[in-house]
């Protein structure tokens, strides 16, 4: 068992949230029980996360999508309400944190990702606080449609592949989410191809356009990973109990 505050200043110290500019607070976002035994990790604090922890007797739940977003409805009505009535009335701290887990050249979606798929690093794509992607290189060079089969394999779902099946690509940049905006530092970055989890109109006219690869692998699918990795970190720090729990989102 661990004093929240000790596992707050932890985390702090690990993830350095001051270092963002971002769209939500990092960190402490709703004040539960001071003595902590068990964490609860998943991608998104939804009502159906918040019941699993409750059912787990939990005392934090740590996400990366938590609540309090910028622009915003803040009036305390609808979900929010009952979201919020879950967590005050069973105890729960809600722990969140979003660029900064993104970022986290060990922990983060984007590290922990590469991991998985395999990808040596090379560098970052973008620079100081807003260098979230990475870039490298698969195993091998190997058709767009055979990386696309293994993106498939490892993540549990079909990525969406803008491109020639058949060209042969090596070298990628990547970046976990609503990143599709990004594909322009991809591309400038000199790779064969860019991956992230969601894709929107215009993403697709500029991997055409520019002959860059692009794959659509999933917004939930590709930021699974960085809190996982986070709640195990927490674990063997401080000798308490991890579940992640995978709350399935198709997006």
């Amino acid at each position: 068992m661990v004093k929240r505050d000790a596992l707050l200043d932890a985390l702090n110290t690990l993830l350095s949230p001051h270092k963002f500019r971002d769209y939500c607070p990092n960190g402490l976002q709703v004040e539960g029980r001071e003595q902590v035994r068990r964490v609860i990790t998943g991608v998104t604090a939804s009502q159906a996360l918040l019941d699993a922890a409750v059912a787990e007797r939990a005392d934090v739940v740590l996400v990366h999508h938590g609540h309090f977003w910028k622009n915003e409805d803040p009036c305390v009505r609808g979900i929010k309400r009952q979201r919020l009535q879950t967590l005050i009335g069973h105890d729960l701290n809600l722990i969140a944190y979003h660029l900064p887990l993104d970022a986290h050249p060990e922990l983060g979606n984007n590290a922990q990702l590469g991991q998985r798929l395999g990808l040596t690093i090379t560098g970052w794509m973008g620079e100081g606080a807003d260098a979230l992607g990475l870039v490298g290189r698969l195993p091998e060079p190997m058709p767009a449609e055979e990386f696309a089969a293994h993106v498939a394999q490892v993540l549990g779902r079909v990525p969406l592949h803008i491109g020639d099946d058949q060209d042969e690509i090596e070298t990628i940049a990547w970046c976990t989410g609503a990143a599709q905006g990004f594909i322009e530092q991809a591309q400038r970055a000199g790779v064969d191809a860019y991956l992230s989890g969601e894709i929107s109109e215009p993403t697709v006219h500029f991997a055409r356009e520019t002959g860059l690869h692009y794959f659509a692998a999933g917004h939930h699918a590709t930021e699974r990973y960085g809190v996982q990795a986070l709640g195990d970190w927490l674990a063997r720090r401080f000798d308490i109990e991890h579940l992640f729990i995978d709350i399935d989102n198709p997006v």
